[in-house]
């Protein structure tokens, strides 16, 4: 059934929909908002990178303290470039390795088990370890850490997004019983 046709206040058909100036407007409104939404959307993922990176990490230490109490040996996570041995330069980012570590040297011989293995960050993502977990961390029998000497080992890793400005980030702290924890922190530059 057809709708009746009801005249305007001058005796024409009433228009529905929108004026070219309307539809400009519209637009010219649309392409303010935009940036900001977009730069707020790179925000969240940016965000969200750092989260999953830090989740990562932090499963690793959990697996690495469980195989070190189920072997009833030292287990050590360390930093590698090439998913074999240990690093001793460049960051974490560069990816890491769990390994059995036997002769409790911190360092993966040929003869000791590769436990797990994780590959180089994506993008532009940084993982840098303070002075005692720097280049490795250690799990001994009891699930503490503990460096190669024996001393106990306690640190912070840092993950942030390359950049010289401000920067958000994920510190996994983890304590000398070898518990990791995250928190975020904003960071002067991610250099």
């Amino acid at each position: 059934m057809n709708k009746p046709h009801t005249p305007g206040a001058r005796g024409r058909a009433t228009q529905q929909g929108f004026t070219l100036i309307e539809m400009l407007i519209v637009m010219a409104v649309l392409v303010i908002l935009m940036p900001m939404g977009i730069s707020q959307l790179n925000g969240v993922l940016d965000s969200l990178k750092l989260t999953a990176a830090s989740n990562g990490l932090v499963s690793h230490f959990h697996f690495a303290r469980s195989e070190a109490i189920k072997r009833n040996g030292r287990v050590v996570l360390c930093k590698s470039a090439d998913g074999r041995g240990c690093s001793s330069t460049g960051g974490w980012d560069q990816g890491w390795i769990v390994f059995d570590d036997t002769n409790g040297n911190g360092q993966r011989e040929a003869s000791e088990t590769l436990l797990a293995r994780e590959d180089r960050l994506p993008g532009v993502l940084r993982l840098t370890g303070n002075l005692n977990v720097a280049r490795y961390v250690s799990f001994a029998p009891n699930g503490a850490t503990k460096l190669s000497s024996g001393a106990f080992q306690a640190g912070t890793l840092t993950i942030c997004r390359y950049s010289t400005e401000a920067a958000e980030a994920r510190q996994v702290i983890l304590n000398a019983v070898g518990r990791p924890r995250v928190q975020r922190a904003i960071l002067p530059d991610c250099a």
